[in-house]
């Protein structure tokens, strides 16, 4: 019995151990893959990427500022800082200095986008954002404000936002109907609210129709034909309107033609 114990009890020391000796290695094993990232800030490109390729890190240039302590080449800024422990395979992103500011910005509000763009590039910058607003009363595609503005000192990089005017969209209306008005009184009202009016037909007796307290279209009893000698009736003031199109209901913009039958 107590050697089945002490067999037991030496069993368990022996896996305990085991667990130990391998957690161990596993920490030593990912630890040692881990390095201290070097600082590389006021360092050329090149130089820094043989700094980081014998820890096993790679180098990585995201933007370009202007500097006036930094020398233009050489790197202003790292991520992550220096002392920080990572992976080796680990990516360093870097800011690139581009020197004092030599160039000017240039004014280009009240230009198009695209002369802005091409001011803007024939400089040596570059075009960062877009943006666009309604103006009443400016034309659409013309640069209203830049960022930075013209002749800006202390620029920090060689890029310029720009906000552009846009065409407002037309209001939007919903169709009236006009059918069993005069055709005078739906002229005045179509002007009045900004409409046109289109074209107005005269309906064949034969072919009148009006329209029933639901909005239903009711044929009516066909007139005496006219004598063979009269003159094609036309349209007048005084006419009553038995079709519209755009139909009651639709929605419209401001300035559509509406075009009428009548009778």
């Amino acid at each position: 019995m107590r050697s089945a114990i002490r067999f037991a009890m030496l069993s368990l020391v022996l896996v305990v151990v085991a667990m130990l000796s391998g957690l161990t290695a596993m920490r030593l094993a990912i630890h040692g893959q881990e390095v201290a990232v070097p600082p590389i800030v006021g360092v050329t490109p090149a130089e820094a990427e043989r700094t980081l390729s014998s820890l096993g890190l790679q180098l990585a240039i995201e933007r370009q500022y202007y500097s006036p302590q930094i020398p233009e080449g050489r790197i202003m800024s790292q991520l992550p800082m220096p002392g920080t422990k990572v992976r080796r395979g680990w990516q360093v992103r870097v800011a690139q200095s581009l020197g004092p500011t030599r160039v000017a910005i240039p004014d280009v509000t009240g230009e198009s986008e695209h002369a802005a763009e091409l001011n803007i590039r024939r400089r040596g910058l570059d075009l960062a954002s877009v943006a666009e607003v309604e103006a009443p009363g400016i034309p659409a595609d013309q640069v209203l404000a830049q960022s930075p503005p013209a002749n800006a000192k202390q620029v920090l990089a060689p890029k310029i936002s720009l906000l552009l005017t846009t065409a407002a969209d037309p209001q939007a209306f919903v169709m009236p109907s006009f059918v069993g008005q005069l055709l005078g009184s739906a002229n005045r009202t179509l002007m009045d609210s900004g409409f046109r009016l289109g074209n107005v037909t005269m309906v064949p007796p034969t072919s009148v129709t009006t329209t029933d307290a639901e909005g239903q279209s009711v044929p009516t009893a066909p007139s005496a034909p006219p004598p063979q000698s009269a003159a094609p009736a036309q349209p007048s003031p005084a006419s009553i309107i038995v079709s519209q199109s755009p139909s009651a209901g639709q929605r419209v913009v401001a300035g559509t033609a509406v075009n009428f039958e009548v009778r």
